[in-house]
């Protein structure tokens, strides 16, 4: 059971479902607490931790008394356990904000933004360095960050050491294959970004 097994593992070793089994109890007569579980998550994968009230009462079997008690902590995590200064990546300027440490690189660096529901940036990382091709970048390396972050969202970039952010076919390439993992996952990929000293493109 999830009580037990958080008291045994840690919180950590829950999945999602089990974290707001524990926050739900039984349900209800008119619906189960699996059905609820599973529509809080499709609202938090779209919305992330700025759910409102009203929308998360609007799923059925969600009562006054305990959507009062989920919003309270999602206010509570939002005051002392997310950064205040995360930014919000709304378009490809955002993004390119967050890439300067790869515009002047002399090799390619493949990077992943990782974005919460509301999109904002939950971690930068390199996850390739060298030369891009298809068969080198692939979709795992990619989606291992998105999971281990519980990403909604995450955008793609990588730098061309030349002056001309062109893409190439190998990078069209890759944006399809990565767009296609990602809808399979329920991990939407909002853009591929190339950067170079002077430009970048959006894919």
């Amino acid at each position: 059971m999830p009580r037990e097994k958080l008291a045994k593992y840690g919180a950590s070793n829950l999945s999602d479902a089990e974290l707001l089994h524990l926050l739900i109890g039984s349900g209800n007569k008119q619906v189960s607490a699996e059905e609820i579980s599973k529509q809080i998550l499709k609202l938090l994968k779209d919305k992330g931790s700025s759910v409102t009230y009203s929308e998360l009462s609007y799923i059925k079997g969600m009562g006054a008394a305990k959507t009062s008690e989920i919003i309270a902590l999602f206010e509570l995590g939002r005051r002392y356990l997310m950064p205040a200064d995360r930014p919000v990546i709304s378009n490809a300027d955002d993004a390119v904000a967050q890439l300067g440490n790869i515009r002047d690189k002399k090799q390619e660096y493949f990077v992943v933004l990782t974005l919460d529901g509301a999109n904002r940036l939950i971690s930068n990382t390199v996850v390739f360095q060298g030369t891009l091709n298809q068969s080198l970048v692939h979709p795992r390396e990619i989606f291992a960050k998105a999971i281990e972050d519980r990403a909604a969202n995450i955008i793609v970039a990588h730098n061309h050491p030349s002056d001309s952010a062109e893409p190439s076919a190998d990078d069209i390439e890759i944006t399809s294959k990565l767009k296609e993992a990602g809808r399979l996952m329920g991990i939407n990929v909002l853009e591929h970004i190339i950067v170079s000293k002077t430009e970048y493109k959006s894919i």
